[in-house]
């Protein structure tokens, strides 16, 4: 196994996108993030219509949001392309998506949540793509927009955290996949599916009750998605609800329960997800995995020109 195929690193006076892919939102909460990637990055950041269009609750409708990601795909200035935010409505424009020009002139594509689906599809065609801050939340936490500037400028990137008790030890090596939960549920089955089969998955979600994450665990176990991974890392499952009646179980012992038959190194509370600290991730790329008494290691190969 080896990594997928490297969009170019970014460099100062480079040019990048910012769309919408799915819900609708508020430009000037963008501001910020403009500001930063022009005078601290040096990069030109062309704004997409669907960042200021609205259409019910989406950016736009489906044609908008679709043609505004397909002419960034399709500009050979443009370095990478950043969702200005999630929500949903990327898996109602992936099969518009035509990634001729993205195969040819590969390109960055940043974004986290309801950006899984198009994270998964990205790799589906061999290529790397970036679970990432999005500009409207790069307000949230300043080192994780640093490991996201990290990425796409081709530096290390190496994370070291502090141990759970729920951890189970063991060492993984593998390509890094994953996103949200529900959306990785969503996919299966679809063009943008891909082998899970000696990744180090991780997964996160936000808002949901705790049965429904039973049911997409199963969904993925069904799948034989949760059989044959390297090593499974459990980011932040912002905001969990229980029922009227309670479903009881705690993520973790849900996730204990639905891996309790396979051996490979379990990582609870690393901070990737919906919480204000989000680090990025290389989604497709190689990396190694030490779940220890004392820490937890996670390590990226090197950015490959």
């Amino acid at each position: 196994m080896k990594s997928l195929v490297y969009p170019p690193a970014l460099k100062k006076g480079d040019t990048v996108a910012i769309v919408a892919m799915a819900s609708k939102l508020d430009v000037s909460d963008l501001k910020s993030a403009i500001k930063l990637m022009e005078n601290e990055w040096g990069v030109k950041v062309i704004i997409g219509e669907s960042v200021s269009a609205s259409y019910y609750g989406f950016a736009g409708t489906d044609d908008i949001r679709a043609a505004d990601f397909q002419k960034a795909l399709n500009n050979p200035d443009v370095k990478a392309i950043f969702s200005a935010r999630g929500g949903y409505g990327s898996s109602r424009i992936i099969d518009k998506i035509d990634f001729t020009a993205f195969r040819q002139n590969p390109k960055w594509i940043v974004g986290f949540s309801d950006i899984t689906v198009v994270h998964s599809h990205v790799q589906s065609l061999g290529f790397q793509s970036l679970h990432a801050p999005m500009p409207k939340t790069f307000k949230r936490d300043a080192f994780s927009v640093e490991t996201l500037y990290a990425f796409l400028f081709g530096k290390s990137v190496n994370y070291q955290v502090k141990p759970n008790e729920r951890n189970r030890m063991g060492t993984a090596n593998g390509r890094i996949t994953g996103g949200n939960l529900c959306l990785l549920a969503h996919v299966i089955g679809s063009e943008s599916d891909i082998n899970w089969d000696g990744a180090i998955l991780f997964i996160e979600d936000v808002g949901e009750y705790l049965y429904n994450i039973d049911r997409m665990l199963i969904q993925l176990k069904r799948a034989g998605k949760l059989k044959n991974l390297s090593g499974l890392v459990i980011g932040s499952f912002t905001d969990s609800k229980e029922n009227d009646e309670p479903f009881g179980k705690s993520i973790h012992e849900i996730v204990a329960e639905h891996t309790a038959e396979y051996s490979y190194p379990v990582c609870y509370d690393f901070p990737v997800g919906h919480d204000a600290i989000n680090w990025s991730m290389a989604c497709g790329r190689m990396a190694s995995l030490v779940v220890g008494n004392e820490e937890v290691k996670l390590e990226f190969e090197n950015f490959i020109a």
